[in-house]
Protein backbone atom coordinates (compact mmCIF):
# COMPACT_ATOMS: atom_id res chain seq x y z
CA UNK A 1 0.00 0.00 0.00
CA UNK A 2 1.05 3.60 -1.07
CA UNK A 3 0.34 6.60 0.82
CA UNK A 4 1.28 10.05 1.91
CA UNK A 5 2.80 10.89 5.32
CA UNK A 6 1.92 14.75 4.26
CA UNK A 7 -1.10 14.77 1.96
CA UNK A 8 -1.33 18.98 2.96
CA UNK A 9 2.59 19.63 1.74
CA UNK A 10 1.27 17.69 -2.16
CA UNK A 11 -0.05 21.00 -2.66
CA UNK A 12 3.09 22.57 -3.22
CA UNK A 13 2.90 20.24 -6.54
CA UNK A 14 1.20 23.49 -7.84
CA UNK A 15 5.05 25.30 -7.85
CA UNK A 16 5.90 23.40 -10.51
CA UNK A 17 3.85 25.06 -13.05
CA UNK A 18 4.85 28.11 -11.82
CA UNK A 19 8.19 27.11 -11.66
CA UNK A 20 8.04 26.57 -15.76
CA UNK A 21 5.64 29.38 -17.05
CA UNK A 22 8.73 31.29 -15.05
CA UNK A 23 11.79 29.29 -16.79
CA UNK A 24 10.08 29.84 -19.88
CA UNK A 25 9.28 33.92 -19.68
CA UNK A 26 13.48 34.08 -18.72
CA UNK A 27 14.33 32.28 -21.86
CA UNK A 28 11.99 34.90 -24.13
CA UNK A 29 13.48 37.64 -21.69
CA UNK A 30 17.28 36.23 -22.65
CA UNK A 31 16.59 36.18 -26.22
CA UNK A 32 14.75 39.47 -26.35
CA UNK A 33 17.75 40.84 -24.37
CA UNK A 34 20.86 39.07 -26.55
CA UNK A 35 18.81 40.63 -29.84
CA UNK A 36 18.91 44.37 -28.38
CA UNK A 37 22.87 43.56 -27.74
CA UNK A 38 24.52 44.07 -31.42
CA UNK A 39 23.33 43.18 -35.16
CA UNK A 40 21.93 39.72 -35.55
CA UNK A 41 24.85 37.90 -37.47
CA UNK A 42 27.41 39.13 -34.32
CA UNK A 43 25.01 37.21 -31.79
CA UNK A 44 24.74 34.20 -34.12
CA UNK A 45 28.50 33.66 -34.06
CA UNK A 46 29.00 35.13 -30.14
CA UNK A 47 26.15 32.34 -29.15
CA UNK A 48 27.03 29.52 -31.36
CA UNK A 49 28.44 27.30 -28.89
CA UNK A 50 25.45 27.42 -26.53
CA UNK A 51 23.40 24.34 -27.27
CA UNK A 52 19.39 24.93 -27.07
CA UNK A 53 18.94 20.96 -26.11
CA UNK A 54 21.43 21.06 -23.52
CA UNK A 55 19.76 24.16 -21.80
CA UNK A 56 16.17 23.11 -22.44
CA UNK A 57 17.57 19.66 -20.72
CA UNK A 58 19.06 20.99 -18.10
CA UNK A 59 15.89 22.87 -17.04
CA UNK A 60 13.76 19.66 -17.18
CA UNK A 61 16.34 18.14 -14.75
CA UNK A 62 15.90 21.02 -12.44
CA UNK A 63 12.12 20.55 -13.10
CA UNK A 64 12.30 17.26 -12.06
CA UNK A 65 14.32 17.51 -9.35
CA UNK A 66 11.61 20.21 -7.37
CA UNK A 67 9.41 17.64 -8.17
CA UNK A 68 11.00 15.29 -6.25
CA UNK A 69 11.48 17.36 -3.71
CA UNK A 70 8.30 17.76 -2.78
CA UNK A 71 7.54 14.39 -3.14
CA UNK A 72 10.04 13.77 -0.47
CA UNK A 73 8.45 16.28 1.91
CA UNK A 74 5.26 14.95 1.64
CA UNK A 75 6.54 11.82 2.76
CA UNK A 76 5.67 8.72 0.83
CA UNK A 77 5.24 5.77 2.94
CA UNK A 78 5.27 1.86 1.22
CA UNK A 79 6.16 -1.01 2.71
CA UNK A 80 4.77 -2.13 6.40
CA UNK A 81 5.71 -3.84 9.68
CA UNK A 82 3.61 -4.52 12.69
CA UNK A 83 4.38 -3.29 16.36
CA UNK A 84 3.43 -3.89 19.53
CA UNK A 85 2.31 -0.64 21.25
CA UNK A 86 2.03 -1.10 25.10
CA UNK A 87 0.52 1.78 27.11
CA UNK A 88 2.20 1.77 30.98
CA UNK A 89 0.97 4.39 33.74
CA UNK A 90 -0.23 4.44 37.19
CA UNK A 91 -4.15 5.19 38.33
CA UNK A 92 -4.09 9.03 39.96
CA UNK A 93 -6.88 9.81 41.89
CA UNK A 94 -7.25 13.56 43.03
CA UNK A 95 -9.71 14.17 45.78
CA UNK A 96 -10.22 18.27 46.03
CA UNK A 97 -11.56 20.03 48.55
CA UNK A 98 -14.40 22.31 47.25
CA UNK A 99 -15.59 23.89 50.64
CA UNK A 100 -15.76 27.52 51.53
CA UNK A 101 -12.53 27.43 53.40
CA UNK A 102 -11.04 27.19 50.74
CA UNK A 103 -11.70 31.05 48.99
CA UNK A 104 -9.92 31.68 51.56
CA UNK A 105 -7.29 34.26 50.19
CA UNK A 106 -4.29 33.38 52.90
CA UNK A 107 -2.61 31.93 49.30
CA UNK A 108 -3.03 34.19 46.05
CA UNK A 109 -5.18 33.93 44.45
CA UNK A 110 -7.15 31.71 46.79
CA UNK A 111 -6.22 28.32 48.21
CA UNK A 112 -9.11 26.55 45.67
CA UNK A 113 -7.53 28.15 42.36
CA UNK A 114 -4.10 27.40 43.89
CA UNK A 115 -5.06 23.96 44.24
CA UNK A 116 -6.68 23.50 40.84
CA UNK A 117 -3.65 25.21 38.78
CA UNK A 118 -1.46 22.44 40.72
CA UNK A 119 -3.90 19.71 39.54
CA UNK A 120 -3.43 21.11 36.45
CA UNK A 121 0.33 21.13 36.04
CA UNK A 122 0.18 17.44 37.36
CA UNK A 123 -2.07 16.93 34.37
CA UNK A 124 0.11 18.68 32.20
CA UNK A 125 2.42 16.20 32.94
CA UNK A 126 0.84 12.40 33.24
CA UNK A 127 1.87 10.26 30.26
CA UNK A 128 0.12 7.33 29.81
CA UNK A 129 -1.22 7.42 33.36
CA UNK A 130 -5.16 7.58 34.37
CA UNK A 131 -6.26 10.69 35.96
CA UNK A 132 -9.36 10.51 37.95
CA UNK A 133 -11.06 13.41 39.68
CA UNK A 134 -13.16 13.38 43.32
CA UNK A 135 -14.69 16.30 44.19
CA UNK A 136 -15.95 16.96 48.02
CA UNK A 137 -17.31 19.16 50.74
CA UNK A 138 -20.04 17.76 53.33
CA UNK A 139 -20.66 15.00 50.92
CA UNK A 140 -18.66 13.76 48.28
CA UNK A 141 -19.15 12.37 44.27
CA UNK A 142 -16.90 11.41 41.52
CA UNK A 143 -16.25 14.42 39.39
CA UNK A 144 -14.58 12.47 36.50
CA UNK A 145 -13.50 9.03 36.49
CA UNK A 146 -10.64 6.94 35.64
CA UNK A 147 -9.48 8.67 32.06
CA UNK A 148 -6.32 8.79 29.91
CA UNK A 149 -7.90 11.64 28.30
CA UNK A 150 -6.39 14.58 29.53
CA UNK A 151 -8.42 17.07 27.98
CA UNK A 152 -11.62 16.03 29.15
CA UNK A 153 -10.11 15.67 32.69
CA UNK A 154 -9.27 19.08 31.98
CA UNK A 155 -12.80 20.56 31.50
CA UNK A 156 -14.05 18.45 34.67
CA UNK A 157 -11.04 20.14 36.80
CA UNK A 158 -12.24 23.77 35.60
CA UNK A 159 -15.89 23.12 36.59
CA UNK A 160 -14.45 22.39 40.29
CA UNK A 161 -16.03 25.42 42.09
CA UNK A 162 -17.53 25.11 45.74
CA UNK A 163 -21.16 25.43 44.02
CA UNK A 164 -21.48 22.18 42.55
CA UNK A 165 -21.28 20.21 46.34
CA UNK A 166 -24.62 21.10 47.63
CA UNK A 167 -23.44 20.60 51.39
CA UNK A 168 -20.78 22.60 53.07
CA UNK A 169 -18.71 21.54 55.40
CA UNK A 170 -15.40 19.29 54.95
CA UNK A 171 -16.21 15.69 55.17
CA UNK A 172 -12.47 13.51 54.48
CA UNK A 173 -13.56 10.25 55.72
CA UNK A 174 -16.37 10.45 52.70
CA UNK A 175 -13.66 11.89 50.16
CA UNK A 176 -11.78 9.34 50.92
CA UNK A 177 -14.52 6.51 50.83
CA UNK A 178 -15.53 7.38 47.26
CA UNK A 179 -11.90 7.78 45.87
CA UNK A 180 -10.73 4.15 46.88
CA UNK A 181 -14.27 2.97 45.34
CA UNK A 182 -13.44 4.61 42.17
CA UNK A 183 -10.50 2.82 41.53
CA UNK A 184 -10.05 -0.02 39.63
CA UNK A 185 -10.60 -2.98 41.46
CA UNK A 186 -8.35 -5.61 38.50
CA UNK A 187 -5.43 -3.88 39.65
CA UNK A 188 -3.72 -4.36 43.13
CA UNK A 189 -0.97 -2.14 42.36
CA UNK A 190 0.38 1.41 41.23
CA UNK A 191 -2.60 3.10 42.80
CA UNK A 192 -2.30 6.69 44.21
CA UNK A 193 -4.53 8.89 45.94
CA UNK A 194 -3.93 12.41 46.32
CA UNK A 195 -6.09 14.68 48.89
CA UNK A 196 -5.54 18.49 48.48
CA UNK A 197 -7.40 20.13 51.61
CA UNK A 198 -7.03 22.95 54.16
CA UNK A 199 -7.70 19.91 56.41
CA UNK A 200 -10.36 21.16 58.47
CA UNK A 201 -12.16 17.90 58.76
CA UNK A 202 -15.83 18.80 60.46
CA UNK A 203 -17.14 14.87 60.66
CA UNK A 204 -14.40 12.87 61.87
CA UNK A 205 -14.42 9.38 61.12
CA UNK A 206 -11.80 8.86 58.94
CA UNK A 207 -9.60 6.29 60.37
CA UNK A 208 -11.49 3.16 59.18
CA UNK A 209 -11.17 4.63 56.03
CA UNK A 210 -7.69 5.13 55.97
CA UNK A 211 -6.59 1.29 57.11
CA UNK A 212 -9.11 0.36 54.37
CA UNK A 213 -6.62 2.32 51.76
CA UNK A 214 -3.71 0.64 53.70
CA UNK A 215 -5.22 -2.98 53.27
CA UNK A 216 -5.68 -2.10 49.71
CA UNK A 217 -2.11 -0.97 49.08
CA UNK A 218 -2.95 2.54 47.72
CA UNK A 219 -0.59 5.52 49.04
CA UNK A 220 -2.34 8.46 50.03
CA UNK A 221 -0.37 12.05 49.69
CA UNK A 222 -2.14 14.68 51.53
CA UNK A 223 -1.51 18.61 50.45
CA UNK A 224 -1.90 20.96 53.43
CA UNK A 225 -3.13 24.50 51.59
CA UNK A 226 -3.63 27.51 53.67
CA UNK A 227 -2.05 29.34 56.42
CA UNK A 228 -2.29 27.86 60.42
CA UNK A 229 -3.06 31.62 61.09
CA UNK A 230 -6.88 31.67 61.05
CA UNK A 231 -8.22 33.79 57.92
CA UNK A 232 -11.03 34.68 57.06
CA UNK A 233 -13.68 33.19 54.78
CA UNK A 234 -14.46 35.92 51.76
CA UNK A 235 -18.70 35.60 50.72
CA UNK A 236 -19.63 36.87 47.40
CA UNK A 237 -22.93 38.47 45.76
CA UNK A 238 -24.55 37.30 42.65
CA UNK A 239 -22.19 38.76 40.32
CA UNK A 240 -19.45 37.36 41.42
CA UNK A 241 -18.39 40.51 44.08
CA UNK A 242 -17.24 40.38 47.55
CA UNK A 243 -19.83 41.32 49.77
CA UNK A 244 -17.58 40.85 53.23
CA UNK A 245 -16.99 37.64 55.72
CA UNK A 246 -18.79 34.66 56.43
CA UNK A 247 -20.12 35.20 59.81
CA UNK A 248 -21.85 33.06 62.82
CA UNK A 249 -24.70 32.90 64.48
CA UNK A 250 -23.95 36.00 66.71
CA UNK A 251 -22.67 37.71 64.29
CA UNK A 252 -18.32 36.75 64.57
CA UNK A 253 -16.02 36.37 61.37
CA UNK A 254 -15.54 32.75 60.52
CA UNK A 255 -12.00 31.94 60.09
CA UNK A 256 -10.11 29.17 58.86
CA UNK A 257 -6.31 27.78 59.33
CA UNK A 258 -5.10 24.62 57.88
CA UNK A 259 -4.86 21.69 60.10
CA UNK A 260 -1.68 19.50 59.18
CA UNK A 261 -1.59 16.80 61.65
CA UNK A 262 -4.55 15.09 60.26
CA UNK A 263 -3.34 15.51 56.92
CA UNK A 264 0.59 14.43 57.91
CA UNK A 265 -1.43 11.28 60.01
CA UNK A 266 -2.96 10.12 57.03
CA UNK A 267 -0.31 10.52 54.80
CA UNK A 268 2.41 8.14 57.02
CA UNK A 269 -0.26 5.40 57.96
CA UNK A 270 -0.67 4.78 54.16
CA UNK A 271 2.83 5.14 52.98
CA UNK A 272 2.56 8.60 51.30
CA UNK A 273 4.12 11.97 51.77
CA UNK A 274 2.83 15.15 53.05
CA UNK A 275 3.50 18.60 51.26
CA UNK A 276 2.36 22.14 52.33
CA UNK A 277 1.43 24.19 49.33
CA UNK A 278 2.71 27.50 49.27
CA UNK A 279 2.83 30.48 46.74
CA UNK A 280 5.62 29.53 45.38
CA UNK A 281 4.58 25.89 44.34
CA UNK A 282 7.38 23.96 45.31
CA UNK A 283 5.79 21.65 47.25
CA UNK A 284 3.28 21.02 44.60
CA UNK A 285 6.36 20.39 41.84
CA UNK A 286 8.06 18.24 44.48
CA UNK A 287 4.39 16.20 44.51
CA UNK A 288 4.26 16.10 40.63
CA UNK A 289 8.05 15.12 40.33
CA UNK A 290 7.67 11.71 43.13
CA UNK A 291 4.33 10.81 41.13
CA UNK A 292 5.38 11.05 37.52
CA UNK A 293 8.90 9.20 37.89
CA UNK A 294 6.85 6.11 39.84
CA UNK A 295 6.78 3.02 37.04
CA UNK A 296 3.32 1.73 36.44
CA UNK A 297 1.46 -1.14 35.33
CA UNK A 298 0.55 -1.80 31.50
CA UNK A 299 -3.00 -1.19 30.80
CA UNK A 300 -3.08 -2.36 27.30
CA UNK A 301 -1.17 -4.06 24.38
CA UNK A 302 -2.34 -3.24 20.90
CA UNK A 303 -0.49 -4.65 17.86
CA UNK A 304 -0.13 -1.47 15.53
CA UNK A 305 0.76 -1.37 11.52
CA UNK A 306 3.51 1.15 11.11
CA UNK A 307 4.09 2.18 7.19
CA UNK A 308 7.60 2.61 6.36
CA UNK A 309 8.61 5.79 5.24
CA UNK A 310 10.61 5.85 1.92
CA UNK A 311 11.32 10.27 1.67
CA UNK A 312 14.83 8.99 1.26
CA UNK A 313 14.40 7.74 -2.65
CA UNK A 314 12.83 10.96 -3.76
CA UNK A 315 15.21 12.99 -1.25
CA UNK A 316 18.37 11.30 -2.62
CA UNK A 317 16.79 11.16 -6.47
CA UNK A 318 16.61 14.98 -5.86
CA UNK A 319 19.93 15.55 -5.14
CA UNK A 320 21.69 13.34 -7.86
CA UNK A 321 19.31 15.33 -10.44
CA UNK A 322 20.42 18.88 -9.21
CA UNK A 323 24.28 17.13 -9.39
CA UNK A 324 24.01 16.25 -12.46
CA UNK A 325 22.09 19.86 -13.68
CA UNK A 326 25.33 21.47 -12.54
CA UNK A 327 27.99 18.78 -14.10
CA UNK A 328 26.52 19.44 -17.68
CA UNK A 329 28.33 22.21 -19.40
CA UNK A 330 26.59 25.06 -20.44
CA UNK A 331 28.26 25.22 -24.20
CA UNK A 332 29.26 22.55 -26.56
CA UNK A 333 32.41 22.80 -28.42
CA UNK A 334 32.63 24.26 -31.83
CA UNK A 335 35.22 23.59 -34.65
CA UNK A 336 36.44 26.91 -35.85
CA UNK A 337 38.78 27.35 -38.98
CA UNK A 338 41.93 29.94 -38.57
CA UNK A 339 42.58 30.20 -42.02
CA UNK A 340 42.92 34.62 -42.62
CA UNK A 341 41.47 35.37 -38.99
CA UNK A 342 45.03 37.84 -39.10
CA UNK A 343 44.96 38.71 -42.77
Amino acid sequence: MFRFGSTELLFAYVLIPVLVVFLWLAIRWKRKALLQFGEHDLVQRLTRTASQRVQSTKLLLLVVAVAASVTALARPQFGTRVETVRREGQDVIVALDLSNSMLAEDIAPNRLQRAKLAVAQLIERLDGDRIGLIAFAGEAFVQSPLTSDYSAAMLFLNAMEPGIVPIQGTNLGAALEVALDAFDEASQQHRVLIVITDGEDHEGEIESVVERAGDMGIQIHAVGIGSQEGVPIPEFDDLGRRSGFKRDADGSVVTTRLDEETLQRIARLTGGSYFRATGSGRALNALADEIVTQEGREFEAQQVTQFEEQYQVFLGLAILLLFVEVMIPDRRSVKAEWRGRFL
